[in-house]
């Protein structure tokens, strides 16, 4: 059941707490599954999340009803679809309000370093491991091109004129606990997504002044495992803005406090989209992203991109 403390000033449960709840969710299929024959126990690590879609959204006072099932596996990963469906138990409404696609991967519990194999998974129809085969090729090339691109970073900027993208950019600075992390001392999956969400909400609301909600995610690729104990800093910055919408890219940098050998490195990297809404719910329009330099510029070219992209799938 969702509570105030889920929820944004508005009533709406933050799209981080989704998030979340849709990576435990994605965790415990995907380590059920990896540990139903004999062999070497294991925990599911997330890897990766596809595009995210925030169909509708969750109030304080109803029920998250989170579904998983497992759709293909390759010998080292495994794909989870998983579906969130909100219902009121007053009127027993029901609706959709989330779908998305992860991916796992079986480390083992006496070495962490050490990728198991996958039990494969039986299809009604051949075309299911075929199509299968075919998202996991598209999603591995995905993350060996975002990991190539994977050396910006963000910087302070001192006094910044509002609308532009120094004005919205924000940053959050967290110590990894226990609480934070799964069985094998690694920070959850989903702990991460929610606060990647946070900072991207707060660089939205920043640009638009209004109340704004979690439109959709693009991957989320998780480059690397992030231990107890390091210091994480979670930044954001606008990379471009539609009429309705607003795009915010997330890094995740780790500092590894507890092992000194160890420099700061990027564990991981997505776009967030937001969108704006009046008092009553209904959607606003968003500033203009002023953009002053040449990177700026380019990473806007790329976001619009992504956004007709985007666009024409909804549209066929």
């Amino acid at each position: 059941i969702m509570r105030p403390d889920d929820a944004n000033v508005a009533g709406n449960v933050h799209g981080g707490t989704i998030l979340k709840m849709i990576e435990e969710a994605g965790a415990i299929i995907s380590t059920r599954h990896c540990n139903s024959q004999a062999g070497e126990p294991c925990v599911a690590a997330l890897a990766r999340v596809e595009r995210t879609d925030f169909l509708s959204p969750v109030c304080i006072g109803e029920v998250a009803n989170v579904s998983a099932e497992i759709t293909y596996t390759s010998r080292h990963s495994v794909e989870v679809q998983v579906n969130v469906m909100s219902e009121n138990i007053l009127t027993g409404a029901k609706k959709v309000t989330n779908k998305a696609t992860l991916w796992y991967v079986p480390l083992s519990l006496k070495n962490v370093n050490k990728v198991l194999e996958v039990p494969p998974i039986q299809y009604v129809r051949k075309e299911q491991e075929d199509e299968g085969k075919k998202r996991y090729e598209e999603q591995k090339l995905d993350r060996l091109e975002t990991k190539q691109r994977n050396g910006d970073v963000i910087f302070p900027i001192i006094n910044p004129e509002p609308h532009t993208v120094g004005y919205s950019q924000s940053s959050l600075i967290h110590l990894v606990g226990p609480s934070d992390c799964t069985l094998l001392g690694f920070v959850h999956g989903g702990v991460t997504m929610k606060l990647m969400d946070e900072v991207a909400g707060i660089g939205s609301a920043r640009h638009c002044k209004t109340n704004i909600v979690t439109a959709s995610v693009d991957a989320i690729n998780f480059h690397e495992k992030i231990k107890k104990g390091s210091v994480i800093t979670i930044s954001g910055r606008m990379t471009f803005t539609s009429n309705k919408s607003m795009e915010i890219e997330v890094f995740v940098d780790a500092d590894p406090f507890v092992d000194e050998s160890r420099e700061r490195y990027r564990a991981v990297s997505a776009f967030f989209t937001y969108v704006s809404l009046s008092k009553e719910g209904k959607p606003l329009p968003v500033p203009q992203l002023l953009t002053e330099t040449e990177d700026e510029k380019r990473r806007f070219e790329e976001g619009k991109g992504r956004y007709l992209q985007t666009k024409a799938k909804r549209q066929a």
